[in-house]
């Protein structure tokens, strides 16, 4: 049995606790809540009948809880990863895990050196269309890969920004490129493999923030292919996609949906008879949004630390995902194309004004 403690009870809390706390994960259990404002981890508390802690070191001092899932604004998870690591606690961070590269690897050696494991959510992995098109990468199926796009057209209202004061700031949130679509780079990354170079462009449409609400940038990858991204929260009225394009020569796939969870086209030059159970049985998320997801990033995460294997997704994998979106915003700053591997300069991201 793997015993969590939540800290940080804010929005995103909600599809966690619900899954941990309500005994939706095999051989996991919700020990404890933590948040600064009372009130929040008080409504967590009670739902789930655990204790609540609104201090951290409350909440590490307690020697029944095995691994932390810091829920916390961005800005704030190298600290409380590294306190988490430091107390001897696994550390489950929510996306990005990071905003300044500096930051991250401070996160991966703090935890290294307390032999405690870092895992970094990134659930879209776990969606079954997902799945099926991994395995049919992994295959050869798609052939020298051509193109690879993400779109994330998402309405995040003003209403949104305003529920917490570090919402689309540089020191704590960053913008739709850190926050929303972070999933959607990080996914075209694990298809597409290493970045060469990235040119962006972003603007702030819409939103009454710091940062940037709409952003679209092209991306050479070391294999030779291109890249695009669409990112905003801008949309209006309400969410249209998140979705995933995937063009080989030798087949397409596109992931749709709102959360690259549902196959759009599913094409291969060579046609295989499981085809069709891929767009039949497959094509779909199951109903429950904790169908997986969530739930199976969870499950894998107490599959590692019970029978001590890798993660899908450690510190080192969520920080290549970081080290893309800092060129971004590097790039959005100088208006030129940025070149990986570099050191940001005058990028915004997680520098406290």
């Amino acid at each position: 049995m793997i015993r969590f403690g939540l800290l940080g009870c804010g929005r995103i809390a909600k599809r966690h606790s619900d899954l941990l706390g309500g005994n939706h994960i095999d051989r996991a259990r919700l020990i404890a809540v933590c948040d600064t404002v009372r009130a929040r981890a008080d409504g967590v508390a009670s739902k789930f009948g655990v204790p609540a802690h609104y201090d951290i070191d409350d909440l590490l001092a307690r020697k029944d809880i095995d691994a932390v899932v810091v829920l916390t604004p961005s800005g704030l998870h190298p600290q409380h990863a590294i306190a988490c690591a430091r107390a001897g606690k696994h550390v489950v961070v929510e996306k990005p895990m990071a905003l300044r590269l500096q930051d991250a690897d401070d996160m991966i050696r703090a935890c290294d050196e307390a032999g405690t494991k870092l895992f970094v959510v990134k659930q879209n992995r776990f969606n079954v269309p997902v799945i099926k098109a991994r395995e049919a990468l992994e295959a050869g199926r798609f052939g020298r890969l051509v193109l690879g796009t993400v779109r994330v057209r998402w309405c995040r209202d003003q209403a949104y920004y305003d529920q917490d004061d570090w919402r689309g700031t540089w020191a704590y949130d960053g913008g739709v490129l850190t926050n929303q679509a972070s999933h959607h780079i990080d996914m075209l990354e694990w298809f597409f493999g290493d970045v060469v170079s990235v040119h962006a462009r972003a603007i702030t449409a819409l939103a009454r923030i710091e940062t940037e609400d709409t952003a679209v940038a092209t991306l050479k990858f070391r294999n030779g292919a291109l890249g695009i991204i669409e990112a905003t929260t801008a949309a209006r009225p309400t969410d249209i996609e998140g979705s995933l394009s995937i063009l080989g020569e030798k087949g397409m796939v596109e992931i749709a949906g709102f959360a690259v969870n549902q196959i759009r086209h599913w094409q291969f030059v060579d046609h295989l008879p499981a085809d069709k159970e891929v767009i039949e049985k497959f094509s779909v998320n199951p109903p429950n949004v904790y169908g997986f997801g969530h739930q199976a990033y969870y499950q894998h995460v107490v599959d590692c630390l019970i029978h001590q294997r890798a993660a899908l997704v450690d510190g080192l994998e969520g920080r290549k995902s970081l080290e893309l979106i800092s060129a971004l915003y590097e790039s959005i700053e100088t208006g030129e194309q940025v070149a990986l591997r570099f050191t940001p300069k005058l990028s915004r991201l997680g520098v406290v004004s």
